[in-house]
């Protein structure tokens, strides 16, 4: 949720990445983080999500642009374990590492199983006018892209686009 503003909204641009240089900006450790969607409609979604010993309950609106309203409370571990269960399939399955560039976080998720392959740097902003030093390793913009929602990519896997067939 974007800190500035009352509302709860995730105002987000993101990126696909450009080889392995954003490994450099790194700070902190990876999670590996496993989120699944009761409710994955374009006009509003509801996730579940287990990173770590943290698990959150998301409940999130249409996009307009790059933001949308965005709720998330934490929840037990136990219950998101039985949430996950519910969740349309595949759940998503990736990595988050944390880099930051220019004084910004940006967070960096490498997929795996059906996604296997794609690497998108997100990072939140503060207002949809902000000017972000973009570092040399983020590539196209693919903010407004809806294939790359993680909603999305749980209904069609990465590895099912016709481009990326083996």
């Amino acid at each position: 949720m974007n800190a500035t503003n009352k509302e709860p909204l995730e105002i987000e641009r993101k990126f696909l990445l450009i080889g392995e240089d954003w490994k450099r900006d790194v700070v902190g450790t990876p999670k590996r983080l496993s989120q699944g969607y009761l409710c994955s409609d374009p006009a509003k979604s509801v996730r579940v999500r287990i990173a770590g010993d943290r698990a959150t309950l998301t409940v999130k609106g249409a996009r307009e642009g790059i933001t949308r309203l965005e709720m998330q409370y934490d929840i037990p571990v136990a219950d998101a374990e039985r949430m996950l269960a519910l969740c349309e399939r595949p759940l998503i399955d990736k990595t988050r590492h944390i880099a930051m560039h220019g004084g910004i976080k940006w967070e960096v998720d490498i997929f795996h199983a059906e996604n296997e392959g794609l690497k998108i740097a997100e990072v939140e902003l503060a207002s949809e006018d902000q000017v972000v030093p973009l570092p040399a390793w983020v590539g196209a913009e693919v903010s407004e892209e809806a294939r790359y929602y993680n909603s999305c990519l749980a209904r069609h896997p990465f590895r099912d686009w016709p481009e990326h067939s083996r």
